[in-house]
């Protein structure tokens, strides 16, 4: 793809850098029936309902609440700002514009734009005409975030942000000496994270493979010139010139928040999808899913982050990942409420529930990105924790190879797929 190569690398069987513990056999997977699979269906879909049915003016005041805070934090921070030449006060203006850079972003412009609120008939509210504090067009980001990777969670070749492009972040993605710089690269991605979401949609990887064509991305670079356009001029220009001799503490304090903001966001992002445990997919083995099935699947390939009310505000409660791909167009701030119940079905079922803290998530999150940078042979290999899900399958619905499901759960797993660790 790269047009790069290297002579065949020696084969080592694991790095102990890399590994703070030895290789370990497999474990039995987990063989989930089809029946248990529709009823963990159905009682998400109660949930969901019970949800819906409960929303109200709380709902709406927090929001309003958040909003408030998030102005009133700007507010500060810019003011703040304008005092520059003392370096408490920049400090201070640096850290009050972060928090609300994380907030606009996390907590209501990602949710808002989900559809978390549209029952509220609230017009500036609504998901379609909603615009964040950030470089990347919201109408780009709903379709590569909200449809591409909700859809198609951790599915290999259809969910884009298993690796945005330029990371290998799953052992199945084929191995290329170009991964050499996953490190490189994954830095580089934490540091200009808003712009990395902005050309999500361009798909350059695949203009590079010549699978697209740049006459396909005019369309979409017309976007990013309008909307980071606007960005630019506000954070790097209109109020820099408006502190006056200023100009410089201003410039570089606007700078700091967004790089805190970018860190923040990747951070709390890829936690909830790369830690060690979450699993990915195949095209054929989620092909005519039925609604257990792509329940289980959003629970499978999602982790959790545990921390203190005030930290899942600030993640924007994604650090509920599992309950957002099951729920993403329920209010978020409903997630810690869902969580045991989620939890509660995941033990009854005997599924893995991926949860833990922010250190051990990140720690995990980038002990994968080294060790997925090197050849399969150099790097140490993580236990499979297989589960076996027996496919929904009926008359009109045969395998591929014309024959049916049968009763027997033996032979059932064997036609069943199996989601990898």
């Amino acid at each position: 793809m790269f047009g790069l190569s290297l002579p065949s690398l020696p084969s080592i069987p694991f790095l102990p850098f890399l590994s703070g513990r030895p290789a370990a056999a497999d474990p039995e997977p987990l063989v989930l029936d089809r029946e248990s699979v529709e009823k963990i269906g159905l009682e998400l879909d109660a949930l969901r309902e019970e949800t819906l049915a409960s929303l109200g003016d709380d709902d709406r005041e927090y929001l309003y609440r958040v909003i408030k805070a998030q102005r009133g934090f700007e507010v500060a921070g810019r003011g703040l700002l304008f005092l520059g030449f003392f370096p408490p006060a920049w400090v201070a203006g640096v850290a009050a514009l972060s928090v609300s850079k994380i907030l606009d972003n996390m907590e209501i412009g990602h949710n808002v734009m989900h559809g978390q609120y549209d029952w509220m008939r609230e017009p500036s509210l609504n998901s379609r005409v909603f615009e964040w504090d950030t470089v990347c067009p919201s109408d780009q980001w709903r379709h590569s975030h909200n449809y591409m990777h909700h859809t198609y969670t951790n599915i290999l070749g259809q969910d884009r942000d298993i690796g945005y492009g330029i990371l290998r972040m799953d052992p199945a993605q084929k191995w290329h000496p170009y991964y050499l710089g996953n490190p490189v690269y994954a830095t580089a991605l934490m540091l200009l994270f808003e712009w990395g979401v902005m050309m999500h949609d361009a798909e350059v990887d695949r203009i590079v493979a010549g699978k697209r064509s740049w006459r396909e991305v005019i369309p979409v670079a017309k976007g990013w010139w309008r909307k980071a356009g606007r960005q630019v001029l506000k954070d790097y220009i209109a109020f820099p010139l408006l502190s006056g001799p200023l100009f410089v503490p201003t410039l570089l304090g606007n700078a700091t928040a967004n790089l805190v903001r970018n860190v923040w966001a990747y951070s709390i992002i890829f936690c909830g999808h790369f830690p060690s445990g979450v699993q990915s997919f195949t095209e054929e083995e989620t092909a005519d899913e039925t609604r257990g099935e792509w329940y289980v699947r959003q629970m499978l390939g999602s982790a959790n982050i545990s921390g203190t009310p005030l930290f899942h505000i600030m993640s924007g409660n994604l650090s509920h990942q599992i309950e957002h791909h099951l729920f993403p167009d329920l209010p978020a701030h409903r997630y810690p409420e869902l969580a045991p119940r989620v939890r509660e079905l995941c033990d009854r079922y005997g599924l893995p529930y991926n949860t833990g803290g922010f250190t051990e998530q990140v720690a995990s999150v980038w002990r994968k990105i080294f060790v997925l940078a090197l050849p399969p042979s150099w790097s140490p290999s993580e236990p499979e924790s297989p589960v076996v899900i027996e496919r929904h399958r009926s008359a009109d619905y045969p395998f591929e190879d014309g024959g049916t499901l049968a009763d027997d759960t033996t032979e059932g797993a064997e036609h069943g797929r199996k989601v990898r660790a």
